[in-house]
């Protein structure tokens, strides 16, 4: 069997929760998180992971405060963008396939799983075709799990640079996805490889830093994560 993506072991069956308690205590890690690390913690954005869930979810965790929520599958996200409420804004947070992007490109507010240059090239063209300019972040492998996608560090200045030139994207910044080991040296080491490389971006500055989830999202934000994906400490059991 395959081994389950990051989204799939952050994600959740039921929605038998307190979500505003789940909300707070959230929060108050990443709080506590940044005054550690001397930073604050309204510079770390929270994106709600939905996956397993439904519209139902989405439209309670809205009403709590959250707009930004990560999907990880097209065919499970559709039904749900369609029925969230507009000022949703959609993440797409899992590997995407090229012959899904045309039913995904006029909902999707930031592509955080972009992860190799012919997925860029087609993600142009399309987005071109609707006359927008696609926010991107480009995904680096920092650990070496065969199934995880994702561009290898030493291809990231490269890669990033021949997103940038594509009229049709718009590069943003970074994501990464720690190890499965539940090593935490080795999560750091992970964020902390993906923190350099994005530091070393050639200008104009990116802004995005996205990495940890439930299990990890302090270790992200001492190593300078800007935007951690958090679903089972928000929505789990």
């Amino acid at each position: 069997m395959a081994a389950a993506s990051g989204a799939e072991r952050d994600g959740f069956r039921g929605c038998s929760v307190s979500l505003a308690d789940n909300l707070a205590r959230v929060r108050e890690r990443l709080e506590k998180a940044a005054a550690l690390a001397g930073r604050r913690a309204t510079d770390v954005h929270l994106v709600a992971v939905t996956k397993g869930c439904g519209v139902e979810m989405v439209r309670a965790l809205w009403e709590l405060g959250l707009c930004d929520f990560g999907e990880s599958r097209v065919q499970e996200a559709l039904p749900k963008l369609a029925a969230a409420p507009p000022e949703v804004r959609w993440h797409l947070i899992g590997h995407l396939q090229e012959n899904k992007i045309n039913k995904i490109l006029p909902w999707v507010h930031l592509l955080q799983s972009l992860d190799s240059l012919p997925l860029a090239r087609a993600l142009d063209l399309r987005a071109q075709r609707l006359g927008r300019r696609l926010p991107v972040l480009l995904e680096v492998k920092t650990s070496a799990e065969p199934s995880k996608h994702g561009f290898a560090p030493e291809a990231i200045p490269e890669a990033y640079a021949t997103v940038a030139a594509l009229p049709g994207l718009e590069p943003q910044g970074l994501m990464t996805m720690a190890p499965w080991s539940g090593d935490n040296d080795a999560v750091r080491r992970s964020f902390a490889q993906a923190r350099r490389l994005f530091e070393a971006l050639p200008p104009p500055a990116p802004r995005l830093l996205s990495m940890g989830m439930s299990d990890d999202l302090e270790i992200a934000v001492e190593e300078g994560a800007t935007m951690v994906r958090v679903g089972r400490a928000l929505v789990g059991a």
